[in-house]
């Protein structure tokens, strides 16, 4: 019976094979930061075919056109003959009778070298983009690389990474095949393709088991400033509160992290951060943040990404479920998918002691005021459903601000009408119960859903002035609720060249202070024809030490109103840095700030609901 079960085994895996698109990228014979990809087909059930890279993938909400990267693309048929092609656009091609296509062949650049170009497009963000280092580090999110034909998403994948001997990939898949220079994985559509990312380069990982979850990191340091290991104690720690805040919502048996420190003398990427994967993460920081930055970075970035493994990954509307690649179509409901994953991954730490109770508090205050830079009447949803367009893009980040706060106001609400009984996070466990990762539900259908999981109709009253309304959210009555204050009070007149000066980065490779590009220019950065694409070099000659720059910011603050200032800078220039000098008279900006604070004599009601809130315990 074994040797019968065997041979059956051995079949199944040549059948699925044959009916499964065998996709090749090639690490090895790399050319001018370019990599070759080959996908081969099985026999074409129609003549006519369309040929897509993604316009936009999930977790992502910008149109990127990852076909832009894409050179030299050649279509095949089973006799080695080119076929002939149309390209429709950046990311479609079209081919007319072409039953007989076998193979399709191109080459890809990354997306990491054009971040520094800010000429050519709006960059991708960093940890959903790529990149080609020959010999050091090949970052592979799968959707830069790899495109499928129209109406064959559902055709399983066999992705074959050819690669040096003496590279590790760090990803979720798992190898079928024992060579040293071929790794092989089978994936059983595209949406898994571009739910599996992977990191090749010199081996630097770690792996172990926390919270019943195996874990492994791979870590990219280009200086060697840092290794896997010093990253294990806070990462399992994180882990394992995770594990326990979530409880049974979290089925993770595994999961991957693949971290990618920019600096020395590879590219300077500018948009840190993460994006969420069903078994794994890929995370992308400076290199010149100090460990215990890092540190709190991966429990506030990383942890927020893992939350992502209950909702949108695995609760989810029909519109993440059928995503659509080439034409995507998004749903309304960011305000839960980011904003409360947003919300748990600052909740869980206050009810797990990662932070005290007056840390939250100053967490929530920030966000708070940085909703503020936003459109505070823009209904939520609407904003969601649109954020792919213009004129509603700009808004976006208000989820991980304003979409907290709503997480949070209806978690308070919730235990308002519930004694205490049940939050937010019980409502989205009642919610991954009724759907799950198979089932979606309609998007208009939501708050009707979250009424029949909760027993509260009161709740569609806050989603349908907060969330689906234009009416802002009273923070003040929610907190007050939880025996919290809000003070408001205006700082001294201030001079800097953003309105937020907590948006404020530095460029390592240029010794530059750069700047969020959703950041708010000050009035002075706007009267001088600052960009916010610029880099500042100096200020009045005084340059950017980062080891020092406690001493630059207490320069800045003895400049007063009307003082002649001189901004030394450098400016994108068709691909180019250029320095430049721009002059200009101080204009002073005031902050109104909001500070909250516990009350020193609350309630016992007020002290109950605020126990439960920040303990989670009924």
């Amino acid at each position: 019976m074994r040797k019968t079960a065997l041979s059956l085994g051995l079949f199944a895996a040549f059948l699925a094979n044959a009916q499964s698109i065998k996709t090749t990228i090639d690490l090895v014979n790399v050319k001018d930061d370019k990599v070759a990809v080959t996908m081969e087909f099985p026999k074409m059930k129609s003549g006519d075919i369309k040929f897509h890279f993604p316009k936009t993938v999930p977790g992502t909400y910008s149109v990127d056109d990852y076909g832009r990267f894409v050179e030299g693309i050649k279509f095949y048929d089973n006799k080695g003959k080119e076929l002939a092609f149309t390209k429709v656009n950046d990311n479609s091609y079209s081919l007319k009778n072409a039953q007989n296509l076998s193979k399709i062949s191109y080459l890809v650049n990354d997306s990491f070298d054009e971040e520094m170009d800010s000429s050519k497009h709006k960059a991708v963000f960093s940890p959903s983009g790529t990149d080609i280092e020959a010999g050091k580090v090949y970052m592979i999110n799968t959707h830069g690389f790899v495109g499928y034909i129209e109406n064959m998403q559902d055709v399983p994948y066999q992705l074959i990474i050819q690669k040096p001997t003496d590279f590790y990939g760090t990803t979720a898949l798992v190898d079928q095949d024992k060579s040293e220079s071929t790794d092989t994985y089978t994936l059983a559509n595209y949406a898994k393709v571009t739910d599996s990312p992977l990191m090749y380069t010199k081996p630097d990982y770690i792996t172990f088991n926390a919270g019943g979850m195996d874990l492994v990191l791979g870590v990219y340091s280009p200086t060697g400033k840092y290794k896997a290991a010093d990253f294990k104690d806070n990462l399992e720690k994180m882990v394992v509160a995770q594990k326990k805040f979530l409880g049974d919502m979290n089925t993770n048996k595994k999961y991957a992290i693949m971290l990618y420190l920019s600096g020395g003398d590879g590219p300077m990427v500018k948009g840190f951060g993460a994006l969420e994967h069903h078994e794994s993460t890929s995370v992308v920081l400076p290199e010149g943040m100090p460990k215990d930055a890092i540190d709190q970075t991966i429990t506030d970035v990383v942890s927020h990404e893992f939350f992502h493994t209950v909702n949108p990954l695995k609760t989810h509307s029909e519109e993440i479920h059928y995503f659509n690649y080439a034409d995507p179509k998004m749903s309304q409901h960011l305000w839960m998918y980011e904003g409360g994953t947003e919300y748990f991954a600052n909740l869980f730490q206050i009810q797990e002691g990662l932070i005290n109770k007056d840390e939250f508090l100053k967490r929530i205050g920030e966000k708070i005021t940085n909703s503020k830079n936003y459109n505070d009447t823009m209904p939520f949803t609407v904003m969601s459903k649109n954020v792919l367009q213009d004129a509603y893009k700009d808004q976006y980040r208000n989820v991980y601000e304003k979409g907290a706060l709503l997480a949070m106001c209806m978690d308070i609400e919730l235990r308002k009408l519930s004694n205490g009984e049940m939050g937010y996070r019980d409502m989205i466990r009642k919610l991954s119960q009724r759907f799950g990762e198979n089932k979606p539900f309609k998007d208009d259908k939501l708050i009707d859903e979250l009424v029949t999981v909760t027993g509260y109709p009161q709740i569609k009253d806050f989603y349908n002035k907060y969330i689906a309304g234009s009416q802002p959210t009273p923070y003040a009555e929610y907190l007050k609720m939880v025996g919290v204050e809000v003070h408001k009070q205006e700082t001294p007149p201030i001079f800097w060249l953003i309105k937020d000066p907590n948006q404020t980065g530095y460029d390592d490779k240029n010794k530059a202070l750069a700047f969020d590009e959703n950041s708010t220019l000050s009035p002075f950065a706007k009267s001088i024809g600052f960009k916010i694409t610029d880099q500042v070099l100096a200020l009045d000659g005084k340059t950017i030490d980062i080891q020092k720059i406690q001493e630059f910011i207490g320069y800045t603050k003895t400049i007063k109103e009307g003082q002649d200032v001189t901004v030394t800078i450098l400016r994108d220039n068709a691909g180019k840095k250029e320095k430049m000098t721009l002059k200009g008279k101080a204009i002073l900006d005031k902050l109104s700030m909001e500070t909250l604070q516990f009350k020193d004599n609350p309630s016992p009601e007020e002290l109950k609901l605020q126990t439960q809130w920040l303990t989670g315990k009924k």
